[in-house]
């Protein structure tokens, strides 16, 4: 079959040919804890048996990916053998020879040719939806965009090749199972986010959007009657073949854990409600203001001699850097359950739109990216790395609707900023800066190419397809990059106030979080009152 046209002139994998390379070149880059994370899953697999893997706790760094991710560790460890044996050794705590670095490295950038093949597939739908227009060069090609944005994010290149882990190919999956059901292949797609989950549960933010479209546009059998869609019965038998497909899929990744009775020890490894409600940096989101609010009560209510609290330790421990569970110290602290009951409230209008007006792929689309969203700014011990969970999904939606590369650009922009504060050593400062430079740039410069700029006649100068109020906030990270990073230290308040850039960093960035969430599910949701108006009309 010929490949659209809107595809045929996109350099695909010359891009991630390039990508790639550049890649390589992040090899000898700092390496943060998760290195030592998955060198010792590497071990505790291939030295251990099965029976063991969930039990293991000589390092600290205990296994706690669900299991399709530990048979993944298991199999790269039947190559590692050959590289150096001693990387292998389950006592072998730290251990990073320079065969072990090449090798983890290597493993990360191979596996991304699933990310590869993933993105490729979500181009060829962009460019199906796109398939009578004639484009005059090749930037103004929303599959090429799509493609660029997608493989050079930036946010996985900091996170995977300099930090390190392994979410290209998990995202891989996640984008493979989204084009599958743009492509109508509904169980296929539901098969891969169910092998998804069972390689990274944190992807289970997002299913709820799964859930809801497979049940409302694959269950229920559909006709056209007078131009509109009328949703006629209900299908048992999909309903049924979904769920065996599902089931056989946590059923051979679970399966052995509960024939050997340790079911439970999995799944307190998966869901460790003691490491506190923030992560060790302050995600972006509504618990930082919280986490602010605290500090700035107590110490008001210490000066005005109304509170005799010890804040150094409090100090510390909300703000040193640690995964721990801690108390606030004047406000509520604030208990798991609280967080996933807000968490659900906050998706549970995105869903239910979902089910009134299931308006295709899109639709689930935008439900999935309002579940990644609620999840992010309510959920219990949020990493900041999870804002790409959003970032990665909407930058589809953002070459098909300028509203919707409005947000992207915003959001893109000032979470890709929030990371900055995993990589602090000083040699790699330029190398994010000028990633960071790279990808924005880039965002701006093409999604203007795709779209006029909703703001033509705007008097105060503004950012492509931004507001002026937008313009102004994402250039104030110019002045919050240069204090922290700079101003901070030189004024001596190193020491005394260390946790301050940080506070500043997330409490900063959470703004353009909530302000990007409150107007992408108001966009989404004044979409269901059009329809109303129109079936009105």
């Amino acid at each position: 079959m010929a490949a659209p046209i809107g595809l045929q002139r996109v350099p695909f994998w010359p891009v991630f040919a390039v990508i790639s390379a550049f890649k390589l070149l992040l090899i000898p880059t700092y390496r943060s804890t998760d290195f030592e994370v998955h060198r010792n899953w590497l071990a505790l697999t291939h030295s251990l048996p099965i029976s063991k893997w969930y039990f293991e706790s000589t390092s600290e760094w205990t296994l706690d990916y669900p299991p399709f991710f530990a048979w993944f560790e298991f199999g790269l460890s039947q190559i590692a053998q050959f590289v150096d044996p001693a990387m292998l050794e389950v006592t072998n705590l730290n251990y990073a020879s320079t065969q072990t670095i090449v090798f983890q490295r290597l493993s990360v950038i191979i596996t991304d040719f699933l990310l590869a093949y993933a993105v490729k597939e979500c181009c060829a739908c962009i460019a199906k939806s796109n398939n009578k227009q004639e484009y005059e060069d090749l930037i103004s090609q929303p599959a090429f965009v799509l493609a660029v944005l997608l493989l050079t994010n930036m946010g996985l290149l900091l996170v995977d090749h300099i930090h390190f882990q392994y979410n290209g190919f998990l995202f891989g999956l996640l984008l493979l199972s989204i084009a599958r059901l743009f492509q109508g292949r509904n169980l296929e797609g539901g098969f891969w986010f169910a092998v998804l989950l069972n390689f990274k549960h944190i992807y289970i933010y997002v299913a709820p959007a799964y859930f809801m479209y497979l049940l409302r546009s694959y269950c229920f059998t559909q006709s056209h009657k007078d131009g509109s869609v009328m949703w006629t019965s209900f299908s048992i038998t999909r309903l049924i073949s979904l769920g065996l497909v599902v089931i056989s899929v946590f059923a051979l990744s679970f399966g052995p854990f509960i024939a050997m009775g340790e079911i439970a020890q999995v799944i307190s490894r998966l869901f460790p409600f003691k490491r506190g409600l923030c992560h060790a940096y302050w995600a972006p989101n509504f618990w930082a203001f919280y986490n602010v609010a605290d500090k700035a009560v107590t110490i008001i209510g210490v000066k005005a001699d109304l509170l005799t609290v010890n804040t150094t330790q409090s100090q510390a421990s909300m703000t040193g850097g640690l995964v721990q569970e801690f108390q606030h110290t004047t406000l509520p602290s604030v208990p798991p359950i609280a967080t996933f009951v807000l968490t659900g409230l906050s998706i549970l209008p995105a869903v239910i739109h979902l089910w009134r007006y299931p308006s295709g792929p899109r639709g689930f689309l935008r439900c999935l990216v309002l579940c990644a969203f609620g999840s992010f700014i309510f959920g219990w011990h949020v990493h900041e790395k999870a804002i790409l969970l959003i970032i990665i999904p909407l930058s589809i939606l953002s070459v098909w609707s300028y509203n919707d590369a409005q947000v992207f650009l915003l959001l893109s922009t000032v979470g890709h900023y929030s990371l900055f504060p995993l990589l602090y050593t000083q040699p790699e400062t330029p190398i994010k800066v000028c990633m960071m430079l790279f990808f924005t740039i880039f965002s701006f410069c093409a999604l203007q190419g795709l779209y006029q700029s909703p703001h033509p006649d705007a008097i105060l100068p503004h950012l492509p397809l931004l507001n002026p109020l937008e313009s102004l906030y994402i250039l104030g990270l110019l002045p919050l990059y240069i204090y922290t990073d700079i101003i901070h230290d030189l004024l001596g308040l190193g020491e005394r106030l260390s946790f301050f850039p940080l506070m500043l960093t997330s409490v900063y960035c959470a703004l353009g979080v909530l302000y990007t969430w409150l107007v992408f599910y108001k966009r989404t949701l004044q979409r269901g009152a059009k329809i109303d108006h129109a079936k009105q009309s």
